[in-house]
């Protein structure tokens, strides 16, 4: 097949799978053509089956703001006329599900089906603004092929703005070949030359990640053990993070990486991931860490207890209670018997439910029955 796929570009959830699945379709044989104002950050070879085409913005004096919906619809239009496109699938439904329709509207009589993959906080936050929420409804309603990422995630979509349609719970994965603790290329002796425990934290850094409880949490294990904790990431709270780092004295223990492409050779250095959001519609983070081999601290929240199973893989808590968190962490990190048991139960469970080579026949099923049925 065919696929044009766009998402955002950026180090959140949706723009990870979605840049995933592009790249799993493509090893599976299928011409894969990225649309989207930037190239997607996971994106590190070239390949003949992967293609981007970039979407470039009107600056005219008459526009506050740039018009990107229109401009994607305008791109998806035409990438799907050049290069025979046999569908779209859009991750995150505002505005991108909105320019497929567009795109599909342009294209009669040809049709041109679209799928919708929602993603979490285009529902959750963006969707729910009684501003958005017609057009995010309308936008799920005229898809082709809707799917979510949890079932947690379905059930907020279908409640909240009364979808009449289906919603197919497809879950987020991960490639078990390249997140795994036997691939053992992280040097921990960089990080921790005292043999100091290490905990990380990935995220985008934004507010409902609690990134200050990151912080919070740590100073509470540093003051029991020696550890170091990596933060891998970056956005609008990072700032606030480093400013309490300085505060708590934890400067020579914390290290800010930034963003990075290889999060699985620093994941393989961990012992511990600590997750502490104030909502997660699945949590990539966590399953990136269990597939490598790594326990995760996590907010009982959202999609996160279908992913991770508390007291087996790692502990769920209730959210914002570092205290709790903290003493977790530290069960695990002074019991090398229960870390060793949570790790072989965190890699088989991500082995068992979420590799992608397990979940990516299930969209290639998907776009399967959208076209026999467009």
């Amino acid at each position: 097949m065919r696929i044009g796929i766009t998402c955002y570009p950026t180090y959140g959830g949706s723009g990870v799978v979605a840049t995933e699945l592009g790249i799993e379709l493509a090893a599976r044989g299928h011409d894969i053509h990225f649309i989207s104002y930037a190239m997607p950050v996971r994106i590190t070879e070239a390949s003949g089956r992967i293609h981007f085409h970039e979407v470039e913005m009107l600056n005219y004096p008459l526009f506050d703001h740039p018009p990107y919906t229109l401009a994607l619809a305008t791109a998806m239009a035409n990438v799907a006329v050049n290069e025979s496109l046999d569908l779209l699938h859009v991750h995150y439904a505002i505005p991108h599900s909105v320019s497929a329709y567009l795109a599909r509207a342009m294209l009669k009589p040809r049709r041109l089906p679209f799928v919708t993959t929602l993603h979490g906080t285009d529902i959750t936050l963006v969707g729910l603004d009684r501003s958005y929420l017609p057009i995010t409804r309308f936008s799920i309603e005229e898809s082709d092929g809707v799917t979510a990422i949890s079932e947690y995630l379905r059930d907020v979509t279908q409640r909240e703005f009364e979808i009449r349609r289906p919603v197919e719970v497809i879950p987020n994965f991960v490639n078990c070949d390249v997140f795994n603790p036997a691939n053992g290329k992280c040097r921990r002796e960089e990080f921790a030359p005292r043999g100091e425990k290490i905990l990380v934290h990935l995220s985008n850094f934004r507010p409902v990640k609690r990134v200050p409880d990151v912080i919070e949490i740590f100073g509470l294990v540093r003051r029991e053990i020696p550890a170091k904790l990596l933060m891998i990431g970056d956005g609008p709270d990072r700032t606030v993070a480093e400013w309490m780092v300085r505060e708590k004295k934890l400067s020579a223990d914390v290290i800010f990486l930034g963003k990075q492409n290889q999060v699985q050779d620093l994941l393989n250095c961990a012992d511990v991931l600590l997750l502490p959001s104030d909502i997660e519609s699945f949590g990539l983070a966590a399953l990136e860490a269990m597939a490598s081999g790594v326990p995760a601290i996590c907010s009982r929240v959202g999609g996160v207890p279908e992913v991770l199973r508390d007291g087996v893989e790692g502990f769920l808590v209730e959210a914002r209670d570092v205290k709790t968190m903290a003493a977790r962490a530290l069960e695990i990190l002074t019991n090398p018997e229960r870390q060793a048991e949570m790790s072989r139960a965190a890699r088989q469970r991500a082995l068992r439910c979420f590799c992608s080579k397990n979940i990516i026949p299930l969209y290639e099923d998907l776009y399967g029955r959208v076209l026999k049925n467009s």
